[in-house]
């Protein structure tokens, strides 16, 4: 059994190299973007660093876990598919094969969330499934225009995606009209990105007010805001969600006050901090949740996964508050290194986590002179609910 359930992780886990490779091409063609040293240079990367880290990293990810969740073989075509579209964009070969490997993944994406549907009617689902029909949208309009156009729908896929993934995560916090609320918002966003197909500004103005009034419900109801006053996993798992939902509501705002961007400091601001401001720190909130669902290996909380926590937003605050909003060019390389730097350092300190295993505990100190010792201290749970099983 011990080598059928190592087999098994293994398998797991060659569908995650091709997001692994994505996301190290995105990071390389992000410093591309920025103007410095890369160490890969190649003529197309640059122009991919937006769609391998969403669709080749973040997407890959998601579809994975999704998959395990599924427990049925095809669940396995949507993240085969998107990373070796990922993959296959890497290569020499024409874009448009990575292109129609992606779309293809993305339909599959679709179909694994349909079959989750079928299981249960959650209304979770429905959003999760909705979020990937806006990521099949964005992979088939990446066909035919450029990336900065088919952004919001990239929005809309880590928004609705992720969270749904929180309400059920936290469901036993959750009021009980929680996923028809959440249901209610996903209508509303999608409904805002239609229009933004044939009215830019007006659909993204709606678009932000309805991301800003689904990032208050959440901090609203989410339990982060009372497990921030605990020690340990919980309180990071807390800060991360927190400076999460901020990241998202400040997106939201500028969408709000500004509509549609799809160049300059306007552009720069809405897109990294939603998916660097928001998903990735979401990505490192719910890791230890996650990724042992989907390898069955665990990764235990250590004090040092703040580092590349604080890095990141840290970095954000220069790239978004000196880059973005003052204009200082040096300063906005400067955070979007750290965040690089941020990105790249919570991998190392993961994989370090989970090779090394839980951390050993000190034994009690009794004192001789008491009846009763000491009692261990119990576990403090992750969230009030966990994952299915897998």
């Amino acid at each position: 059994m011990k080598n059928r359930g190592a087999g098994r992780t293994l398998s797991r886990a060659v569908f995650l190299v091709p997001a692994g490779i994505a996301m190290l091409a995105g990071v390389d063609a992000a410093l591309l973007l920025l103007g410095l040293g890369a160490p890969v240079s190649a003529p197309r990367l640059g122009d991919l660093h937006g769609m391998l880290m969403v669709v080749g990293f973040l997407g890959t990810l998601i579809a994975m876990e999704r998959a395990v969740a599924l427990r049925h073989p095809l669940g396995y075509a949507a993240p085969l598919l998107l990373g070796l579209g990922g993959l296959t964009l890497l290569t020499p070969a024409p874009l448009a094969l990575g292109q129609l490997l992606l779309v293809d993944g993305a339909v599959a994406f679709v179909a694994v969330y349909a079959a989750l549907w079928r299981r249960n009617h959650d209304d979770v689902v429905i959003v999760e499934l909705l979020g990937a029909v806006h990521l099949a949208i964005a992979t088939v309009l990446w066909l035919r225009v450029d990336v900065p156009w088919l952004m919001p729908w990239l929005v809309g896929f880590v928004v609705l995606t992720i969270c749904a993934e929180r309400v059920e995560l936290a469901r036993l916090a959750m009021p009980s009209t929680g996923g028809r609320t959440l249901v209610l918002h996903a209508g509303g966003l999608t409904t805002a990105l239609v229009a933004t197909l044939l009215w830019p500004q007006a659909g993204a103005r709606l678009a932000g007010l309805v991301i800003a009034s689904l990032v208050l419900w959440l901090v609203r109801h989410d339990v982060a805001r009372r497990t921030i006053r605990s020690s340990g996993l919980p309180r990071f798992s807390a800060a991360a969600l927190l400076c999460g939902y901020a990241w998202l509501l400040l997106a939201a705002l500028a969408w709000l006050a500004g509509g549609a961007q799809t160049k300059g400091s306007a552009y720069d601001l809405v897109v990294h901090s939603v998916m660097l401001g928001f998903a990735i720190s979401m990505v490192m909130a719910h890791a230890p949740v996650i990724l042992p669902a989907v390898l069955r290996r665990p990764l235990p909380y250590r004090a040092v996964m703040w580092v590349p926590l604080g890095l990141m937003h840290a970095g954000l605050l220069l790239r978004v508050g000196a880059g973005d909003l003052a204009g200082s060019h040096t300063i906005w390389q400067a955070g979007s290194v750290v965040n690089v730097v941020a990105l790249l350092l919570f991998v190392v300190v993961a994989i370090g986590a989970a090779v090394a295993g839980p951390p050993r505990r000190r034994p009690a100190r009794t004192d001789p002179g008491q009846r009763d010792p000491a009692s261990k201290a119990s576990g403090i749970p992750l969230t009030p609910t966990t994952r299915r099983p897998s």
